[in-house]
């Protein structure tokens, strides 16, 4: 059973603690987690792009000259694509690029994530997250505390909005509560932080 260091908000090391194996312990499976980025990348985009092909093209229904005599190349349509205003070749249409993927499979991409991040060093675990007036230089001095330079990510037990906005300007630091948690959020983050009462409720749903 894995074991992890317990921090305050200064930084100062306030015990420790051991996780469910079940769910920070797990072996690590690197095409399931591809599989659940990439999927959670596709569901992201919105294929709206459209382009008008030469039979969608308004216009271009009599041929602009006869075929032969006039000295110019034979031309059937003033909108075919070599024309100005004409339609586009194989122009891009609209389609839906999402994928789909098991609630199992998310799940075991999920904790095999965290489980490496763990193993890595990169979790550190807070025993609680106040931020008394929601301002930007109470998470900038955390930040500072636990040495988060690169990019990190703060998952919280509860949707705390004081948190939230004093986090909110700081450029390298997100936050997020632990409902919303995915595997993209936990690879994408170079240190994941959780507060106890995050990691309680990880192992409370996924530890059975």
């Amino acid at each position: 059973m894995p074991s992890i260091k317990v921090y305050n908000m200064k930084g100062s090391e306030v015990g420790t603690l051991e996780l469910s194996e079940k769910v920070f312990g797990v072996e690590y499976n690197e095409p399931l987690i591809h599989q659940a980025i990439v999927t959670r990348l596709a569901n992201e985009r919105q294929g709206t792009k459209s382009t008008l092909t030469r039979s969608e093209v308004r216009g271009g229904g009599k041929k602009p000259w006869r075929q032969k005599g006039t000295g110019n190349a034979r031309q059937g349509s003033i909108r075919a694509p070599q024309w100005i205003k004409g339609g586009v070749v194989f122009a891009p249409k609209s389609r839906d690029f999402s994928k789909d993927m098991n609630k199992k499979a998310k799940i075991a991409a999920l904790l095999s994530a965290l489980s490496k991040k763990v193993a890595d060093g990169e979790v550190i675990v807070v025993d609680e997250l106040v931020v008394a007036e929601g301002k930007t230089r109470e998470m900038a001095a955390f930040q500072k505390a636990l040495n988060l330079n690169k990019t990190a990510i703060v998952v919280m037990d509860n949707n705390d909005e004081k948190v939230i906005l004093a986090a909110r300007n700081l450029e390298k630091l997100s936050t997020l509560p632990v409902a919303q948690i995915s595997t993209y959020e936990v690879v994408a983050s170079s240190k994941v932080v959780l507060t106890k009462g995050a990691v309680e409720k990880l192992e409370e749903v996924y530890g059975k």
